[in-house]
């Protein structure tokens, strides 16, 4: 974990700030939902596409 935090704040120094916000947003979410144990329950775009081709196959 420690080697992702480095590569994290590695990261946020060179991105552009307005994406280096949105990291930190998307983050400050992601754990927000653990804490809630809500993270099983949100469903992941991909797999919401499979869904809809499966649907759409003849």
């Amino acid at each position: 974990m420690d080697a992702l935090v480095e590569q994290l704040e590695t990261k946020l120094r060179q991105w552009n700030p307005d994406i280096a916000e949105q990291v930190r947003q998307y983050i400050a979410y992601i754990i927000e939902m653990a804490d809630q144990d809500a993270l099983d329950i949100l469903r992941s775009r991909v797999v919401e596409q499979e869904v809809l081709d499966l649907l759409d196959e003849p």
